[in-house]
């Protein structure tokens, strides 16, 4: 049996990671201006986040529709494929899971299985990883699927925002970001583990750069790890520099998040994915 693995674009894996395990990437809709464009399309990382304080109106986001995800998982099957995996952002965050869901009901080609990363960014990037060189070693979907509920129990994702005027901008202040109030001098902490995002707050940056490394700190070791930038590469890699002492020996990437979140979060934000060794409670 031969299983194929596709994400959307925000799961903010490296484009020769993308390729490397032939994953299939969906993209998500920005519309900015008025124009319409397809996240790592139609425009890149650096363009996006070069333009955003020059955009007349905050961008607006959406998922794409059913159609998007069949054309993809129709050409994986006449590619070869017997089964597809689709992982996709969590469903408290986006719709996409919604309209993969619906493709695959309407997918005879192959059987589709899609599946809610209960994460976003490389939170859930880690996930499609793991669940392509399963695939690739001749994995069963079982086995993929088996991983994957014991990767997301130890994988721990955060951000320190820069402000909360974007997602206030773009009508996204609810849920957990409720919590914090109106308040926009402050610096969120946004936080994402199992599906459930949470908030918190400090005043200044370096207290929030002190913040990030205090929930790094409390689920050491890592199997594996990240840091996470919008439009602040320099200040990524100095924060990298902060914290290399808690993180597995090996390259750490310093990834760009995707325009999509970037778009809600704004500039300037520093975040952290990380995949601890042991699950809470000591399993492995």
């Amino acid at each position: 049996m031969t299983i194929r693995v596709v994400t959307d674009s925000t799961c903010d894996l490296p484009a020769e990671q993308v390729v490397k395990y032939g994953i299939a990437v969906v993209p998500l809709i920005i519309t900015a201006d008025s124009n319409e464009l397809r996240d790592g399309i139609d425009i890149s990382r650096g363009e996006f986040y070069s333009r955003l304080p020059e955009f007349h109106h905050s961008p607006k986001t959406a998922a794409p529709g059913p159609d998007a995800f069949r054309r993809v998982y129709e050409r994986l099957a006449d590619e070869g494929a017997d089964e597809i995996l689709s992982i996709h952002i969590s469903h408290r965050l986006s719709a996409v899971i919604d309209s993969a869901r619906t493709a695959a009901a309407d997918t005879r080609a192959a059987h589709v299985k899609a599946f809610d990363s209960r994460q976003l960014s490389l939170g859930m990037g880690f996930e499609v990883l793991e669940a392509a060189k399963v695939a690739e070693r001749g994995g069963t979907m079982e086995e993929i699927l088996q991983l994957l509920d014991s990767q997301i129990r130890r994988t721990h994702v955060c951000a320190a925002l820069d402000t909360l005027e974007y997602m206030r901008r773009g009508g996204r202040m609810n849920g957990a970001i409720t919590a914090l109030g109106n308040l926009l001098q402050v610096k969120p902490i946004l936080k994402m583990f199992d599906g459930e995002p949470t908030a918190e707050r400090v005043r200044t940056r370096a207290g929030a750069l002190k913040r990030l490394r205090d929930l790094i700190a409390a689920h050491v070791p890592y199997a594996r790890a990240a840091i996470l930038h919008s439009g602040v590469a320099e200040r990524a890699r100095e924060f990298l520099r902060h914290v290399e002492d808690l993180l597995p020996i090996g390259p750490i990437w310093v990834e760009e998040i995707n325009p999509v979140l970037g778009a809600h979060l704004g500039p300037g934000v520093l975040g952290f994915a990380g995949i601890a060794a042991q699950e809470p409670g000591g399993k492995p």
